[in-house]
Formats: C-alpha cells, structure tokens, sequence
C-alpha cells in the first residue's frame, strides 16, 4: 500500500472506509508534512487542531455506523483568500493583519459539512493579484520543483493560488481550494504537475471570500487527479443565497458521471491560440493532446475565436476596475491594520493606511482601475472593455456550433524563477490562455501532460461550454489516463 501522504481525496477516502487507516492517522500525517515543509514558506497559518477535531469526528462516525461526507477524514489546505471562523485571515496583505473572521466562507463552511479537516491557510499573491506568488507580504512561495540542470534556482508555483499548488504538488496536503479570476488555479496547476479546475461561474458561492474581481472571481479545487477534482467540487459547489451571483441549481455528482469515452463529442482547436514566440515543447505537447483525444473517441475540429488578442487588455481594465471598487474598504477603520502617523486627520490616515498596507502590485492595479473609472476616461477604457468582453463570450457561442470542448495549453511557458519576470506586462502575458474563458465565465480545467526539457511539468487545458463540468472533466480523464503523468518533485525541502 502506498504511503498516506502519497494519497489523494479518493485514495484517503477509499482507505478509511475499508479500515486501512484512521481518519486521525491522516491528518497527523500530513500535519507532520506541513510542519516539516516551512521552507516553501506555501503555509501562512497551521491548524493542526481544525484537522485533528474533524478526523476524530469521521473516526467516531464511522465506529457509529453512519454515513462518512464525500470528504470526511480528508484534510485540506485553505487559500488565504477564504474567511475562516476564529482564524486569521489576511489575503496575503499586511492591510488585514490582525484580521480574525467571526464567520465561515460558504465555500468552507461546505467543505467542512462534507467532513473535510484543515490543515491550515496557504500563501498566495497579495489580494490574489499575480501569477509567481511574489506578491505575497509574507514572502514567497517556493515552488517543491527544481530543474534538472543540477542548480537550485527557487522556481515560482504560479499564482495566485501558488501556496495551494505548491502544497499539493509536494504531498503536503492532499488537496486544497483555489481561486481562479483570470487563470489562479489553472496556470499553477501546470507549473507544479497537479490537476485544477474552475468551474462555471456561479457554482460555487462567493460569499466569504475576499473579493479581487467580483464579475470574475470563482473557487475551485486543486488536487493530485481529475477524480479527487471532481469529488471535491461537488462538496464546494451549491446555492448560496447570500450570494447573489450563485446559481440556483442542483450540483451533479460528477464523479459518478466520470467516463474517457469521447465517441461523438467534437473537441475545437482555436487557431488564434497559437501565439508568437510559442514554445516548440508547448506546440508539440498540445499536438500530442490532440492525438489522445482522438484516440479516446473525439473528432477534431478547427475553430476561431477571432477577439481572443484582445482578451488580455480587457481583463486588465475590468479587473483592476472592480479591484479599485473593492479594495476601497480597506481604510483602517473598521478592521486589519491602522496607521495613524502623529497629528494626523482622517484623511492622512487613509492615505498612510493603505500606502503602508497594499504591495505594489496591488497599488499598480487600484491605480490603473481607478483611472479607467474615471469621469474622463470610463468610456473610452471602462465602457470598450465590457463591449470586447461581450464580444469575447459571443466568440465561444459561436465556436459552440460546432464543437463541444475546447483544448488549448494552459500557460505558455513551463514554471519560471523567482526573481526572473520583473516587467508586469511580461508577466501578465502567463494568462494569455486562460483569461478569455475566464472573461466569458466558462468552466476550465487543467491537466499535466508532460515535462519540458528541464523536467518541468506542463499542463494542458480544456474548456467547456457554461454548466458542461461533467464535459470538462471526462475530456480531463481521457487526458489524464493519456499521458499517464506520474512525475512528482524530489523532496529537498
């Protein structure tokens, strides 16, 4: 029997149920793994006790006979970005240092009623506003993955979500939730070899969680497969009615629907994402993806999606212009830090607050969204933006017509160093193929395929049609059974 920390949400679950191990015997497993792995620095707060407590409740429900969650007795990790009661929660920023919630996210709240223990809060890009997790005020996040040129260059998981990729990649935590806004899920899950998903916006509720882009924001899990994905999602998933973007309808069970057979389904091949400068390994892994696809039953079909160049420059006037919305509750009034120079007023102490409180990233984009808002400007940014965004979904309907699912890479280049991408718009360039479905709110997922010259993983990506998560998911499993991705980081932390 393998190791339990080298099991995911299924492997746990099945090895509970069966007698194998205790549920108790999980979480301290992998609360040993995350008190032994604090050179990744991918853990903000340990909550070794939330684990604990949930994992003798499956234990005695189990000796009880009752019947077990979807997750009872598997421990997560939980992004920074998700109110959890009585425990600190700060979105990576020093503005909300000291910030405990007094409520549970819904998103939380769910896992927790499906059984799922804690294992503690997981760094991330400051406000989830990056793609390395360098934005981070505590530091960053080192991804478990080294290239295999003999250096020791510290590589970025990705972002936002690079604490939860890092975690899972490195067997720390079985799985762990993720936001996406225009890629945060997605593109760390390709640089650290795991599987992630963004489900339809609307899914899952956002209630508790810290905004960055409301239009946009969306929680999904991350985890070791497509299965523990799917199992996941179900137990985050559902109507929330203090959510007034959450979509009132019944979440399918979508692991029970899980099947690799494509025989008559259509898979699109949108030629505008063959973007200049690609590398060849990313072309010829995504040639090879369409090859399995085919294998496993699916037609191949050539689709355009002729507004996906401007994708990228609308996503970064929307977001930044619902950030600068958002994020003007931070003013050191009500909640997270303070700074009240001496003889200062009100207005002084707003100022300092937030220029003492917000990175620079975060600064950079409340700048830029402030400015598209602005009398003189909103039509001319603001207004456009939305137009080429309406413009984008209508591309995907048509694209509809004649396919089912779309595959596509998931980021244009395998993991990078920390430190090596310093101009923002270079960086900002790793959501290339993520933001447009992003834009249209449609359901996402990505796969690791393969590993790039120097033995980093790469993932592909599937989209799906809004409401087809069952679709995204069996394409991901006949990927996955495909490429028969096994490769894991060598532990050196």
């Amino acid at each position: 029997m393998a190791e339990i920390f080298e099991l995911g949400i299924a492997g746990i679950r099945t090895g509970i149920t069966s007698g194998d191990f205790t549920a108790k015997e999980v979480a301290e497993t992998f609360i040993d793994r995350v008190s032994a792995a604090k050179s990744l620095n991918a853990v903000l707060v340990e909550t070794p006790d939330h684990a604990l407590a949930a994992a003798e409740a499956t234990d005695k429900a189990k000796a009880a006979g009752e019947t077990l969650g979807k997750m009872a007795g598997v421990p997560i990790g939980m992004k920074d970005l998700f109110c959890t009661e009585g425990v600190a929660t700060t979105a990576a920023s020093l503005i909300l240092d000291g910030f405990t919630p007094q409520y549970e996210s819904t998103v939380s709240a769910n896992l927790f009623k499906a059984g799922a223990g804690m294992l503690g809060k997981l760094n991330m890009d400051q406000f989830a506003m990056g793609s390395s997790n360098e934005t981070s005020a505590f530091g960053n996040v080192i991804s478990p993955w080294r290239r295999n040129d003999g250096g020791n260059t510290d590589l970025a998981p990705g972002g936002s979500s690079g604490g939860s990729a890092a975690v899972v990649s490195g067997r720390i935590c079985p799985a762990a939730t993720g936001t996406d806004t225009g890629g945060s899920i997605r593109q760390p899950a390709a640089f650290v070899g795991i599987t992630g998903f963004k489900p339809t916006y609307g899914r899952c509720s956002r209630w508790g969680t810290i905004a960055f882009a409301s239009s946009l924001d969306q929680a999904g899990p991350m985890a070791h497969d497509v299965r523990d994905c799917a199992i996941m999602l179900e137990s985050m998933a559902g109507f929330d009615p203090k959510d007034s973007t959450s979509l009132d309808l019944p979440v399918p069970e979508w692991e029970s629907g899980l099947k690799s057979d494509l025989t008559g389904k259509r898979i699109g091949i949108p030629k505008e994402y063959r973007v200049d400068n690609m590398p060849p390994e990313i072309d010829a892994l995504w040639q090879q993806g369409i090859e399995w696809l085919k294998d496993a039953g699916a037609k191949i079909v050539d689709v355009s999606l002729p507004h996906t160049k401007y994708a990228l420059p609308a996503y970064y006037i929307i977001a930044p212009a619902e950030a600068s919305s958002n994020l003007a509750r931070y003013d050191g009034v009500r909640y997270g830090m303070r700074d009240l120079p001496d003889g200062a007023g009100l207005q002084d102490m707003y100022a300092a607050t937030r220029e003492s409180g917000f990175g620079p990233e975060v600064k950079r984009r409340i700048m830029i969204g402030t400015y598209v808002l602005s009398a003189g400007y909103y039509d001319a940014y603001y207004t456009q933006a939305q137009k080429v965004r309406t413009l984008i979904s209508q591309d995907f309907d048509k694209a509809w017509e004649s396919c089912d699912l779309l595959l596509t890479p998931t980021a244009p280049s395998a993991a990078f160093g920390l430190g090596e991408k310093t101009d923002p718009l270079a960086m900002y360039l790793n959501d290339v193929f993520t933001v447009p479905s992003s834009l249209a709110g449609l359901p996402a997922m990505s796969v690791p395929a393969g590993l790039d010259e120097q033995g980093l993983p790469l993932g592909l990506q599937i989209i799906g049609k809004a409401l087809d998560e069952q679709g995204v998911f069996n394409a991901g499993l006949a990927l996955e059974e495909r490429a028969g991705f096994v490769a894991k980081p060598e532990q050196w932390w």
